[in-house]
């Protein structure tokens, strides 16, 4: 049985996660510390290879230097080349973005960026995206052309501003979302949160977030489901970020120090976990 700070772990804890990405090894990490998880995608990722928009806009990128990139996360930097090698493009893809200056949101999109041999020009101490625009924003953006490289899902709150600053922004989604399929797990998870079988959700994205307040909004339990997870539901997010669609709906979630899935695994057993007797 696993042991974590003198917890017997999460023996008779009940999960709820709504990831796609990396789902695996989180349910594998909480499963280890003997929680039951109930894995109910609200996402599901569109297939980099296939995805014809993510190919325009990299064609778009090389069409013209960029002068500035914004580089959001290191997954997404790293799909995004992945793809282009499969288009034959990653060589074109590199050199340009070689002569761009490199703002990155944090030492994970650091990482990525200096792999294939880039250099980034800021970085993010925060790693928020708040910090990454409001620095790009300084640059002066009156005729620059500024790549912008998202992850799953747009930031117009961030993009509009820097078009408004007269920037012409190209904006690259490796990784977009779209709805699952499936989504009987999904509305299970949300009966099982209201019926009271589920202790704790956990959270790694925030399109996932706001796409599981979406269903329930759709199915006309919203305001009964925010009631349960104010009061009775621990919400784990990864980051401030992917806890912003409950906080703005005023539901208290708890967050690791670190952005990482292995912290806030850490973080639940720490809040979750039972006491040795």
């Amino acid at each position: 049985m696993a042991e974590l700070n003198g917890l017997n772990g999460l023996n008779g804890v009940t999960i709820g996660i709504t990831a796609e990405r990396r789902a695996e090894e989180f349910i594998g990490a909480l499963e280890r510390h003997g929680a039951t998880v109930w894995h109910a995608p609200t996402l599901r990722i569109v297939p980099l290879p296939d995805d014809e928009r993510l190919r325009a806009a990299t064609e778009e990128v090389l069409a013209e230097d960029v002068d500035l990139a914004a580089i959001t996360t290191g997954a997404g930097f790293r799909g995004w080349v992945e793809a282009a090698e499969g288009w034959r493009l990653a060589g074109r893809l590199l050199d340009s973005l070689g002569r761009a200056r490199l703002f990155v949101r944090g030492p994970k999109a650091k990482g990525a960026v200096r792999g294939p041999g880039l250099a980034e020009t800021w970085s993010a101490p925060g790693e928020t995206n708040r910090e990454l625009f409001d620095r790009l924003a300084e640059e002066g953006l009156r005729g620059k052309r500024v790549a912008v490289q998202l992850h799953g899902a747009p930031l117009p709150e961030y993009t509009d501003a820097l078009r408004a600053a007269g920037a012409t922004v190209v904006e690259v989604q490796p990784y977009r979302w779209q709805w699952p399929a499936d989504l009987a797990p999904a509305y299970r998870l949300l009966d099982g949160v209201l019926g009271g079988e589920v202790r704790a959700l956990a959270f790694t994205s925030a399109p996932a977030t706001a796409n599981l307040l979406t269903l329930a909004r759709e199915r006309g339990c919203l305001d009964e489901l925010l009631a349960v997870l104010e009061e009775k539901v621990t919400c784990a997010c990864v980051g401030p970020v992917t806890a912003a669609p409950l906080t703005e709906l005023g539901v208290p979630t708890i967050r690791p120090e670190r952005q990482r899935l292995g912290a806030l695994v850490k973080l639940l057993v720490a809040k979750l976990g039972t006491h040795r007797s």
